[in-house]
């Protein structure tokens, strides 16, 4: 499971010009599933993703984590996250885990995600537009 995480001011995912996610402060999480991936690297990922502290305490250190500062987050698949590049100009996407089986697991990581803070989504496998307003530019890469 591979996530980026990006520091967001405000961001909206839309789908034939209309939108069907916003946020204000918080993370926008792209997120990539591969063969293996499980519940448990779900739970760790979530766990990892809440609690990474990527936003200022009163000092302006990067102290704090999402819960803290009351953000919210936008999840978006992206199975592009598992492009290989190493051979030529076209991405291979073997890497990457089928639809189907990727869906029920990014619907399982978003329901799990959403017990504990606010998450708007996309429509999974669906062309979309992600607007984001990175804040800082803060952009970090994850994996389980």
């Amino acid at each position: 499971m591979r996530v980026i995480v990006q520091r967001s001011k405000e961001s909206s995912v839309e789908v034939n010009n209309k939108i069907i996610g916003q946020i204000n402060k918080g993370m926008v999480i792209l997120v990539g599933f591969t063969v293996g991936d499980n519940e448990e690297i779900i739970q760790k990922m979530i766990k990892k993703i809440l609690n990474l502290r990527i936003y200022d305490d009163e000092v302006g250190i990067m102290n704090k984590s999402i819960l803290e500062v009351g953000g919210e987050i936008l999840s978006i698949s992206q199975f592009t996250l598992y492009a290989d590049t190493k051979k030529g100009n076209r991405p291979s996407y073997m890497a990457a885990l089928n639809g189907q089986d990727a869906q029920v697991l990014y619907d399982k990581f978003n329901a799990l995600l959403k017990e504990q803070i606010k998450v708007e989504t996309g429509i999974f496998g669906t062309d979309m537009t992600v607007k984001i307003t990175n804040d800082g530019p803060i952009t970090i890469a994850l994996e389980v």
